[in-house]
């Protein structure tokens, strides 16, 4: 049974109805699957200007987890570095925590999150 033909049946779907026929384009607006009810969220923020460190910090406060892309901030090598600096700060004031996943990517996590460094073999 190939994984299309699975999720057909679990969703009520057989070969005679169309995912369109499922769901039309306005009900599919009206279901918003990124952002149903939960205690946290992860969420992907690109640092541009100033006012997004600002924004990060809500989000910690908030108790959310925050995948930074720093990329569009790397060709001001002193401003990306004092914005690092700046949550960095913030990050360690409310017991989160911060490391770097790749070149463009910094994950941020709120209090009493804790994020695992050593990588296990």
């Amino acid at each position: 049974m190939g994984v299309l033909t699975g999720l057909g049946k679990a969703l009520g779907i057989s070969k005679e109805m169309s995912l369109d026929d499922f769901m039309t384009a306005s009900e599919a607006e009206e279901v918003d699957v990124m952002h149903q009810a939960a205690d946290f969220y992860v969420k992907p923020v690109a640092l541009q200007m100033d006012s997004d460190i600002k924004m990060v910090e809500e989000e910690l406060k908030q108790k959310n987890i925050v995948l930074l892309n720093i990329s569009p901030m790397a060709r001001n090598a002193p401003k990306l570095k004092s914005a690092v600096n700046d949550l960095r700060a913030f990050v360690h004031g409310i017991n989160g925590d911060i490391a770097r996943i790749d070149e463009d990517k910094i994950l941020l996590t709120p209090q009493n999150v804790k994020i695992v460094k050593n990588r296990k073999h």
